[in-house]
């Protein structure tokens, strides 16, 4: 109130703000025949055609799935991918082997087997496959880490140890998601999200020689504890097109980095949504820790499970929550999705085929991705 009068401003300094197109400043006399609780409503009116609706989900049901007698003979599928020829991959933690489906899905033939040897895997966490169904998988024998490459027969082809021993900083449930557990395979080298080395990414060859890093650390608050600090900045390296990479921080404030080949950073992007809400308002701010060897480890949730790049060049950002956001090139949000096989999955891996489908564990499930294409069911908008 200035004297007799009520002044009403509005927001024109800011073209985009949900007030900039009100009725421009005016002055109302205290006895103006229009009460103040009608005005009042008028503008709360105004503001709420304003904002912009929430995106609804869309919920894609499973197109196919690997048939249930041949599934059945999985332990614990966390991996399920697909070379260009059609043979299907299936990563099998819990047998500590890798599988091959022919592309009719009638046979099953066990293509990596359990050992601590070279040539064989013991205690994996991550596998990857080329486009010509070259495997690269990671394993941990003895506490160390190690990679290797093996044809789509299973005959060895190189590989490396990783110096120290293994530290699972981010752990889902019994997965250990942090370290080799990150590993993406380009075909020619392989990325791994390694903050200890001070960088975000290394990048290394087939004989282990690291050929770059990627990526400044993050501010996380916690500098002062050096396991916490790293655990948030742990994270999923994703190789693009064009020879640049994405990085999707999987702890803490989830967030998505853009590279470009050279390494440089062209933008960063903060993962938000209602669907993350309860995850973050939920998250702690200190973190048990655990015996690992002679020392403590903190264990740090994530709150993101996984993500992939599919063919268009489109990031999907699989949550904790059983919701998948799907980002563009310029890194805006451009979809929420929910998948659905015999019910709800909450995706350990995603990954696009050479037909553009998407291939999910757990279930050994396949999707149509593409708006229009079959598969595809409305979600009624969750609640905030």
């Amino acid at each position: 109130m200035i004297g007799d009068r009520e002044i009403r401003f509005t927001n024109h300094a800011n073209p985009d703000s949900p007030t900039a197109n009100l009725p421009s400043p005016v002055t109302t006399h205290p006895k103006s025949p229009i009460p103040n609780r009608i005005r009042a409503a008028a503008v709360g009116v105004a503001l709420l055609a304003a904002q912009p609706l929430a995106r609804e989900a869309d919920v894609l049901q499973s197109i196919a799935a690997i048939p249930a007698h041949l599934s059945g003979q999985f332990r614990e599928a966390v991996g399920f991918e697909q070379a260009d020829s059609g043979e299907y991959f299936v990563f099998d933690r819990r047998s500590h082997a890798v599988f091959s489906i022919d592309a009719q899905k009638t046979t099953v033939r066990e293509v990596v087997k359990i050992g601590a040897e070279q040539g064989r895997i013991i205690d994996p966490t991550a596998f990857a496959v080329d486009a010509d169904g070259t495997l690269a998988v990671a394993d941990a024998p003895n506490g160390r880490e190690r990679i290797q490459i093996f044809t789509p027969g299973g005959s060895h082809l190189g590989g490396f140890m990783l110096p120290g021993r293994v530290e699972p900083r981010v752990v889902l449930n019994t997965q250990i998601l942090s370290g080799i557990a990150s590993m993406q395979f380009t075909g020619k080298t392989i990325l791994i999200s390694q903050p200890e080395t001070g960088a975000l990414i290394t990048e290394y060859g087939w004989n282990g020689a690291a050929l770059r890093s990627i990526g400044r650390l993050r501010v996380t608050a916690h500098e002062d504890d050096r396991a916490v600090h790293l655990a948030m900045n742990s994270g999923i390296p994703i190789a693009a097109a064009d020879g640049g990479c994405w990085f999707v921080f999987q702890t803490g404030a989830p967030l998505l980095r853009r590279y470009d080949r050279e390494g440089r950073l062209l933008f960063e992007r903060h993962i938000e949504g209602r669907e993350l809400d309860d995850v973050l308002a939920r998250q702690p701010t200190t973190w048990p820790k655990r015996r690992l060897g002679d020392g403590l480890l903190p264990i740090v949730s994530p709150a993101v499970r996984t993500a992939a790049v599919d063919r268009a060049g489109r990031v999907w950002i699989a949550l904790v929550a059983p919701f998948t956001y799907v980002f563009d090139r310029d890194g805006d949000k451009v979809r929420t999705v929910q998948f659905r096989g015999a019910g709800l999955v909450a995706p350990d891996s995603l990954f696009f085929t050479k037909s553009g489908t998407l291939l999910v564990t757990p279930g050994l499930y396949e999707f149509a991705v593409e708006a229009g294409k079959a598969g595809k069911v409305p979600l009624p908008p969750v609640q905030p």
